[in-house]
């Protein structure tokens, strides 16, 4: 068979699985479905910071919390994200202190490596078992790989998903996004040197 016959056929192959994909409405597994949309409830979580200490959203009632679900301690583009808003953390500060929160599946003991390598000033919690379980119910679960999705969440004092991003896994999705949600909850707050 020819090269071009062979690829051809391949090409053929991925179309037809494309199509089925889209008309059944399954997911591929690589990606999730969707995420939880703004004006939703954030659901309520308790997971683990440290091995003996147990960090959940209800602690924060009364303040803004940004979630940044991420696949994986020590990639590069992760590495990137959670290093970028822990430099922004004093201009995060600006919009009514909002508390940073991580979370990925990986286990307690990686996170605490990888937040002591990298300097993290804030909670980075483990996912981990029951595996994903928190990143499921924000819609921000790859199956495929078993691994958080790249999701950004700004959550309002009363509990509200104000604002919701998911980010192709490759892709830092930076904090402009994160910012302007924060500057359109808080429009009275000024960004630093404005």
């Amino acid at each position: 068979m020819s090269q071009a016959l062979s690829h051809k056929r391949r090409l053929n192959k991925s179309k037809k699985e494309t199509h089925t994909r889209k008309r059944s409405g399954k997911n591929s597994g690589n990606r999730p479905a969707s995420i939880l949309e703004p004006g939703a409830k954030a659901p309520n979580f308790s997971l683990y910071s440290t091995p003996d200490q147990k960090v959940s959203l209800s602690d924060f009632k009364g303040r803004p919390v940004v979630i940044a679900f991420y696949p994986a301690d020590w990639s590069p583009v992760c590495t990137d994200q959670l290093s970028l808003y822990n430099q922004l953390l004093p201009e995060f500060e600006h919009y009514n202190k909002p508390e940073i929160l991580g979370i990925s599946v990986d286990g307690i003991w990686s996170h605490i490596a990888f937040a002591k390598d990298r300097g993290l000033k804030f909670p980075i919690l483990s996912d981990f078992e029951p595996k994903g379980e928190v990143s499921r119910s924000y819609g921000a679960y790859q199956h495929n790989p078993g691994e958080s999705a790249r999701a950004l969440f700004v959550i309002d004092e009363r509990g509200i998903i104000r604002w919701s991003y998911l980010s192709p896994v490759g892709v830092n999705p930076g904090a402009d996004g994160i910012l302007n949600a924060l500057e359109e909850m808080y429009p009275d707050k000024k960004k630093v040197g404005e």
